[in-house]
């Protein structure tokens, strides 16, 4: 007897990503419900490459009375309406919005980091999402804080452009187009150009001259790995259509070495180490579009601290950063809780 699973946002870049996943990892669905806004009720939706097609239903009258778990990927507003009641009802819902991330009562999860932290979802009927930064980065430092103690940390991410949606993608390509026939390359859904350039700049500014997006990699570090570590995040936005990357300089309270860091990371769950000291010898965004891993390179000591380390690291932002992790913590939360299949 297999699961009733409901995926919320199916038309969107995270909600189509993870119907593939499902399928890839042939969840143990017995019937798959995918929901989404009045404007695409009555098309269809494919379950991922098995040639399936399931029915888009509208998510205002959709009733989640018998189903087990649902996965929201439509965004914060439209979660703060529909999560409560699908809870309400006995589905317990794993949002990948940033809206019950911080909530004290809703546990936040990275599989391979925080697993226990899953059987407070009795609270709410509700699990979180990370940030797809934060997700990443803290499968890179869970075995480095494990063995050394990680005190601090200062990150700069290189985060592509479908984290902002369809419509972030949209502008890329249609900029770049524009620049090389000579029309004009406007930003619409960024605040300056992004083709060709970088963007310091992710989510609203706040009172301290940080941004949102830096805040969250800042509380959701915390909530998830330790709340004594410093985190410090200057997140920029680069022309890369999929994969986010990070360059990570880490503080610990005990001695690693690089070597013994790389044979940590080597057997770390959900981390695949690439690191040959010579050219090409790393993981670039564009080589781990489709993949599961977290790639970590160029991990190296940091001399210019007593204990300390410099990593970089890269992730499909729609898999690890969204879809992939939602899945695993279904997964997580089928076989420590619901146990069904």
């Amino acid at each position: 007897m297999g699961y009733r699973i409901v995926v919320a946002g199916g038309t969107g870049n995270v909600g189509r990503e993870v119907l593939n996943i499902l399928a890839e990892r042939e969840f143990p669905a017995d019937e798959i419900a995918v929901l989404a806004s009045s404007r695409s009720a009555g098309e269809q939706a494919d379950y991922g490459e098995t040639g399936r097609k399931l029915k888009i239903q509208n998510i205002e009258h959709f009733d989640p009375t018998g189903w087990d778990m649902a996965i929201f990927a439509i965004g914060s507003d439209a979660t703060k309406l529909y999560a409560p009641k699908f809870a309400a009802a006995g589905c317990v819902v794993i949002d990948n919005s940033s809206l019950y991330r911080m909530d004290p009562d809703v546990p936040l999860i990275v599989p391979e980091v925080n697993p226990e932290a899953i059987d407070g979802y009795t609270a709410k009927n509700i699990i979180a999402n990370p940030n797809c930064s934060t997700a990443q980065m803290v499968v890179a430092l869970k075995p480095i804080h494990d063995a050394a103690k990680i005190t601090r940390v200062v990150v700069a991410t290189y985060q592509s452009v479908s984290g902002a949606g369809k419509a972030g993608m949209d502008e890329l390509f249609e900029q770049s187009r524009n620049i090389f026939v000579g029309d004009s390359a406007e930003p619409n859904k960024f605040t300056k150009q992004i083709a060709f350039n970088v963007i310091p700049h992710i989510d609203s500014f706040l009172d301290d001259g940080s941004t949102k997006e830096e805040w969250k990699m800042v509380v959701e570090t915390k909530k998830i790995l330790d709340p004594k570590i410093k985190v410090i995040a200057t997140c920029v936005r680069v022309p890369v259509f999929v994969g986010h990357s990070e360059a990570i300089t880490i503080e610990m309270e005990g001695e690693l070495s690089a070597t013994d860091a790389q044979a940590l990371l080597r057997e770390a769950p959900g981390i695949m180490l690439v690191d040959k000291r010579e050219d090409g010898g790393y993981v670039t965004p564009i080589e781990c579009v489709g993949e599961y891993a977290t790639y970590v390179s160029r991990v190296r000591e940091d001399p210019t601290v007593e204990n300390g380390l410099a990593l970089w690291c890269v992730s499909d932002n729609l898999r690890k950063g969204a879809a992939l992790n939602a899945v695993q913590i279904a997964e997580l939360l089928g076989r420590r809780h619901l146990k069904k299949d």
